[in-house]
């Protein structure tokens, strides 16, 4: 546990991603939104520490320039998510698992979105995992450019406006609430994996008892 708590402080350390920096920031979102390999990078709680860091003038540049900045990272990682899709086609689901590269994990993608459509693209962005493998699912499928480039946009513009705003207003309110962001890390966590791992169980339960039946 303790080495869990190090592990966390480490990640959400302010003076961390000050010394790496604005750019660092863009770099994380566009691979958590766009690359297969950045599903395990943080960026909820990048967007929010990024946001409170703005808020006490420790990040040094404007409000405006975080957001905007941050949702063009986030557009373009997705249509970069998009291009792979499509240039890889099905034969994505037969490449073997590997440390950075999981079948499981576009399956996820694949039932979120036959679940929910082209909004999976929208509600995916608030959820690990997804975030990164919604898009290049959709690129696999090929669905229309177009189409996927108002999911784009609007996804990206909610979840980066919902997080880096929240972290900017409450470090407004809150001057001292960056002294507790291994809690808020914990707890962005949770909120956004809670969800998955419900899916996940609810999926191996079903596939048990339809075997079951096979039986």
């Amino acid at each position: 546990m303790d080495n869990f708590w190090e592990h966390l402080r480490n990640l959400t350390e302010a003076q961390s991603v000050i010394s790496l920096g604005f750019y660092f920031l863009l770099i994380v979102i566009f691979a958590e939104t766009g690359l297969f390999f950045g599903f395990f990078l943080p960026g909820d709680y990048l967007l929010f520490l990024a946001g409170l860091l703005c808020a006490s003038g420790k990040l040094d540049v404007s409000i405006y320039t975080l957001v905007l900045s941050v949702i063009g990272a986030g557009i373009l990682g997705n249509y970069t998510g998009y291009w792979f899709g499509y240039r890889a086609g099905p034969t994505l689901f037969k490449r073997d698992n590997s440390f950075f590269f999981k079948k499981a994990h576009m399956a996820v993608a694949e039932e979120f979105y036959a679940k929910h459509g082209g909004m999976a693209l929208v509600l995916g962005r608030f959820f690990p995992i997804i975030r990164t493998f919604a898009p290049i699912f959709a690129g696999v499928v090929k669905v229309d450019l177009k189409k996927f480039t108002i999911y784009n946009i609007i996804g990206s513009v909610a979840w980066v406006c919902s997080f880096t705003l929240a972290g900017f207003f409450l470090g407004r309110r809150f001057p001292n609430l960056k002294e507790y962001m291994r809690y808020i890390a914990l707890g962005l966590i949770l909120i956004t994996t809670l969800p998955l791992i419900i899916a996940f169980l609810k999926r191996k339960l079903q596939r048990s008892e339809n075997v079951k039946e096979l039986k």
